[in-house]
This record gives structure tokens, sequence and C-alpha cells, in this order.
């Protein structure tokens, strides 16, 4: 029976790697479809069941690499649903053709999803507002971007967001576009609060529930908005919709009980700049009842919209 290691000397982890490095826009899911079409290229399956063993090993190498990446996992999810559409054909080279046009089609519809994103949240962005950003978004970088083209103007202040200072990135592209824009620390998001209108976030993947999983400290950042009665609103491509139902911060694919790695260590060897990356987690989980509204390729929605939509892609 094939294997993944029939597929020439294709690699498809190698692939997923060049290609975020090739393109800094592109996002994990869609670099994960794009590898695996690539690998369905070139695969040497003559039977259905060789290919359905296939296309999952490669699915598995891929989030083992990345450390089972939430937005990777997503888009991993629907090259797997459309191949277990696509099961009933007659032969694996009629599934082989119609998955490599499948896959396709979703990678080059994906900027579209993002540009549909800005177009429905563009209307909750209005002259004179401050807004608060956490980390770096792509899809949020969309939004401020058309925004900017309909000659709105606002202010954005930017965390910071450590532990890798992905905030500062932002805040680049943003003086690029002339918004002006102010880097704050993450601790003081309470102290800002009270100055912004709304709170914009992206995801790495929205769950059953419509929670959020994202850049850590976005839970916080939800929980200040509440209580400060401002609207926290989440940005995110319907292909990061998973099919999982956390219900606390450890509940996350990614989370880890090790994460005070230092603790045994001598207090003067600690070299604790390099400890905030290793022993911290990169991802949060944040509540629905902390979000207001999401901003979707599929429309604005509340977050007990987003079960529905996962019910009409993986059973209709």
């Amino acid at each position: 029976m094939a294997s993944i290691s029939d597929a020439g000397s294709f690699n498809v982890v190698q692939s997923y790697n060049e290609l975020i490095k090739e393109d800094p826009s592109i996002s994990a899911p869609v670099a994960a479809v794009s590898s695996l079409v690539k690998l369905v290229e070139r695969q040497r399956a003559t039977t259905m069941l060789e290919l359905m063993k296939i296309v999952p090993e490669a699915c598995e190498q891929l989030k083992k690499a990345t450390g089972n990446s939430i937005s990777l996992s997503a888009g991993c999810d629907v090259f797997l649903q459309q191949m277990a559409r696509l099961s009933h054909a007659q032969s694996a080279e009629e599934c082989r053709v119609a998955l490599i046009q499948a896959g396709t089609e979703f990678v080059q519809g994906a900027g579209r999803c993002r540009d549909n994103v800005a177009e429905f949240g563009s209307p909750f962005v209005r002259d004179d507002q401050t807004i608060l950003v956490h980390s770096y978004s792509r899809v949020i970088m969309g939004l401020l971007r058309r925004a900017v083209k309909q000659n709105k103007r606002f202010r954005v202040y930017v965390t910071e967001s450590r532990p890798d200072q992905s905030g500062l990135r932002a805040a680049a592209e943003l003086q690029k576009l002339g918004v002006p824009c102010e880097v704050i620390l993450d601790a003081a998001v309470g102290y800002i609060m009270q100055k912004v209108d709304l709170v914009l976030a992206g995801a790495e993947g929205v769950v059953e529930s419509g929670g959020l999983i994202n850049k850590i400290g976005t839970y916080q950042l939800a929980i200040i908005a509440k209580a400060a009665k401002k609207p926290f609103y989440a940005l995110a491509e319907s292909f990061k919709f998973v099919r999982l139902y956390p219900l606390n911060q450890y509940d996350l694919p990614t989370y880890r009980s090790d994460l005070l790695s230092f603790k045994e260590k001598p207090a003067a060897t600690i070299d604790w700049q390099a400890e905030l990356s290793r022993s911290n987690p990169m991802l949060d989980y944040t509540p629905p009842e902390f979000i207001t509204l999401l901003f979707t390729d599929l429309g604005v929605m509340t977050p007990s919209g987003v079960s529905d939509e996962l019910i009409k892609f993986y059973l209709d």
C-alpha cells in the first residue's frame, strides 16, 4: 500500500515552511492546503484506500512540525473534509483530480475571504474613533487599510504583544498608511481602555462555542473591554472555524503543563528574557460571552452563529 513516502521526493513540511517564508502575507491554513495540493499532485496512489491514508498522514506531519498550530489544523481539517466529500468518486484518479481542483479553488479564494471580512467590518470603523488592536493580524490590517481608503480618520493603540513584540510590526504598517498610532505595554491595557471606542482582535481559531483562540493576552483584553463596556470585535476567515470546544485555558491542544521550565534552575543562571518565549504560552482562549461580534467572510455574526456554520460545513 502506498504511503506518504511514495510521493516522490516531495516533503510536505518543507513545502509549507517555504510558502510561509516566501510570502509573509499567507496564512497558515492557506499554506497548509497549498502544500497538501502539491502532495496530491505528486502522489502515486492507485486506490481510494491508499489516497485516504496518504493525506491524513501528511496532515499529522504538518501538525507535529508546527506544534499542533490551531490555524494550520483548521486548514488541514477543511482539506480532509473536502476529501471525505469526494470519497464517492468512481476511482482514485477521479478523486485526486477533484481534490486538487477543490484545494486550488480554496487557495485562490482565501484572499477574497480576507477582503470580505474587511468589507463587512468596515462600517464599524468611523471617523474620530480610537481603536485598540492586539498584536499583529493580517485580517485586521486589511480592515484598517480599507478604512483608510474610505478616507476615514481614526487613531490606533497597538499592544506591544510580548513575547515576540508582534505589535511593533502592526504599528510600522499603520505608520506607512498615515494612521496615528501608539504602541502600549501589554500591562497598560486597563489604563488605556477608557480612551478607546472599540477593540479589534484577530484569531488563530474560532471554536464551536464562538469563543476565540488567539495570541496570548487576548483573554485579559476582552475581560477589561467588557468591564469598561467597550465593544470587542473578533475578525476571522471562516476557514479558521475549528471543531474544538475548550472549557478553559488548559483544554487547548497547544497547552503544556511544563511551562515553568526554569523552576529547577539556580536563580543566578536564568536568562529571564529567553525564558519569556520558552516558558510562556503563545495562545489563550477567550470565551464567547466576552465577544461582542465576529466579522467573518460569511458576514457579521454573534458567537452563537459559529456552531451553525460548522454544522453546515461538516454535516451537509
